[in-house]
Parts: C-alpha cells; sequence; structure tokens
C-alpha cells in the first residue's frame, strides 16, 4: 500500500449562485460527495470551506473584508496537500488551486476514477 495522498477538493462554492445561501450549500454538499470516495481510496479528503468557513465565523467584518479568506486558506492548505481533485464547474478559486498545484508540481485530477487507491 502506498502512503494517504492529502487530496484538495475543488470545485464550485459561491460561483454561480448569486450569493444564494441554498445554492452555496448544494455546491458544499457536491464537494462533500467526493470525501467518501477519496476516503475509500485510502487517502485523506480536504475541502478549503472545511476551514475557512470558521475561520471567517472568528473574523470582524473589517479582517475578512481584507483578505480572502477561502482563496487564502486554500494556498495555505495547499502547501501540505498532495495532490487536488478538480470537480466541474466554473469556479475562479478553483482553477486558481489547480495553477498553484502545478506550480507545485502536484498532480491534478480530473475525475475520482483518475485517483490512485493508497
Amino acid at each position: 500500500m502506498n502512503n494517504p495522498l492529502l487530496i484538495l477538493i475543488a470545485g464550485p462554492y459561491r460561483s454561480g449562485t448569486g450569493g444564494d445561501p441554498d445554492a452555496i450549500a448544494r455546491n458544499l454538499e457536491r464537494l462533500e460527495e467526493a470525501a467518501a470516495p477519496l476516503h475509500r481510496l485510502g487517502h485523506i479528503p480536504m475541502i478549503g470551506e472545511w476551514v475557512a468557513l470558521p475561520t471567517l465565523r472568528g473574523m470582524t467584518d473589517a479582517e475578512s473584508a481584507a483578505t480572502d479568506v477561502m482563496y487564502d486558506t486554500a494556498a495555505r492548505l495547499l502547501q501540505h496537500c498532495d495532490a487536488v481533485l478538480r470537480l466541474p464547474g466554473d469556479s475562479s478559486g478553483a482553477d486558481n488551486d489547480v495553477r498553484i498545484a502545478r506550480e507545485r508540481g502536484l498532480p491534478v485530477y480530473y475525475s475520482l476514477d483518475e485517483v490512485p487507491a493508497a
């Protein structure tokens, strides 16, 4: 067995929602649907929003306005991740995650079928 990978699941979260909380929640559910299959493959799934949302709740409005916590959190996470799983859908944040992953030489998968088992 290979070592498990820490895989960032990247895809639309706020994109295309017009700020609608129900649409945002559905996007998070789509991201989370990939977590169990990655775990079954022996890997550790990670979604940036799992880290960023509690961070945002702990910030003042001025702090959260000063930086895009979602993008910043994902960039920091990618310093520790081993790969990215890019789910379908328009998302500048997910596209940025892919760019950072490629700069770091990390594999980017576009389907769960592409992810090797650990």
